[in-house]
């Protein structure tokens, strides 16, 4: 669904993370960032993606990779989240989807025949200058963490 790819600057936002603090895409100038949209909390897919991240967060962070979620969930139910499955890296509870719509993940779905608004589930590496290095638009929700490290 995004038109964003490889060489485009990462729209800039400011958003509430799980602590109730805000996190903006300029925090990270320096470092090179996987920022993962995704539909929900605690759901099979949703859990899988994010506790592949968690099971390889050493390959990640010695790629260089800081790690930062994006849902439209509340910031109390990515606390729980984070705590059931001992997720090391934050989450932006992006409740009016500010930062999914500058990246162009939320829009038209279907499922079982009907048609309904919702996060595409998107992973965009973004390099230490803030310029898009590339956009996963088929996630495997299961292996992404390998994903995100293959060439």
């Amino acid at each position: 669904m995004t038109t964003l790819q490889a060489g485009d600057a990462a729209p800039d936002f400011t958003a509430t993370i799980e602590t109730g603090e805000t996190v903006s895409l300029s925090d990270y100038k320096g470092k090179k960032l996987v920022l993962f949209f995704y539909p929900k909390d605690d759901t099979p897919g949703c859990t899988a993606e994010a506790c592949s991240l968690r099971d390889n967060i050493g390959a990640l962070k010695a790629a260089g990779y800081e790690i930062l979620g994006v849902s439209p969930d509340k910031p109390a139910k990515h606390t729980k989240f984070i705590t059931k499955y001992e997720l090391p890296f934050s989450l932006i509870a992006d409740e009016d989807k500010t930062v999914m719509n500058a990246y162009q993940v939320w829009g038209p779905k279907k499922f079982m025949g009907r048609e309904y608004d919702g996060v595409h589930r998107t992973t965009f590496l973004v390099d230490e200058n803030g310029v898009i290095e590339r956009v996963i638009t088929k996630v495997k929700t299961k292996a992404h963490a390998a994903q995100i490290l293959e060439d």
